[in-house]
């Protein structure tokens, strides 16, 4: 029942936060002043700012109370596999700082290999980067490529930032994406600490391939996750 009336509670304040309620950095009711407003004990009105702060809506002052956040400004982003993250940003005039923070050879996992097309036999190089834009680490992009399509990735993979332009270095020049799966979820304790983001802010991940448009061989298995409070997703129609 509590959670219920909590609920409510921040149902109707994010109601009156879109209708243009209250302006930016305005100070929202004291937790008593909510609680009896809703006629609530001060735990729950305190729980529903908790969340709604999680939530990216609103920020604390300590000592001086709960206030409203500017709105988020988004990025577009075209979920396409034609061209690369870097290229996207770069068009958006984004400052975009990319940094390496994995780089490990995988033991078997038969979706991977599946995705890949290899064989059991082949080694698989996982490639962690996270997309910094405009100063706020915003999406973590990992890769998993096969040493039979890169015959250097155990060599070289820890440097790789782009892999676009490593399909490049390797005589890769027209790729696509042919399969994509998007879903939605929350930060796990380690995304929130890479990420740098409340438990509450959704994630967009996108798991797809890419192949090349030659000779149709499958040069990656990637996963992306996008923080869901730093982007608008442009999906374009097949032709």
């Amino acid at each position: 029942m509590k959670n219920e009336i909590e609920n409510l509670i921040i149902d109707k304040l994010i109601s009156e936060i879109n209708d243009d309620k209250y302006k930016v950095h305005q100070k929202l009711l004291s937790e008593n002043e909510l609680a009896d407003f809703y006629k609530v004990p001060r735990i729950i009105a305190r729980k529903a700012y908790e969340k709604l702060e999680e939530m990216g809506y609103i920020y604390t002052i300590q000592g001086k109370g709960r206030y409203l956040k500017a709105k988020q400004q988004y990025i577009e982003l075209q979920l396409s596999g034609d061209k690369s993250f870097s290229r996207k940003m770069l068009d958006t005039g984004r400052e975009l700082v990319t940094k390496n923070i994995s780089f490990e050879k995988i033991q078997y996992d038969k979706k991977i290999y599946e995705e890949l097309g290899i064989t059991k036999d082949d080694e698989v190089y996982k490639v962690g980067r996270l997309r910094i834009i405009d100063k706020k680490p915003s999406a973590i992009h990992i890769s998993y490529l096969a040493k039979s399509v890169f015959k250097d990735i155990a060599e070289n993979g820890k440097d790789i930032k782009s892999v676009f332009t490593y399909y490049e270095l390797n005589g890769y020049s027209e790729f696509n994406s042919y399969k994509s799966i998007i879903s939605i979820s929350f930060p796990t304790a380690k995304e929130r600490e890479i990420l740098g983001c409340p438990s509450l802010v959704p994630l967009l991940i996108l798991e797809t391939n890419c192949i090349d448009n030659i000779s149709k061989k499958v040069l990656e298995y990637t996963k992306i996750i996008y923080r869901g409070d730093s982007f608008k997703y442009i999906v374009s129609p097949r032709i």
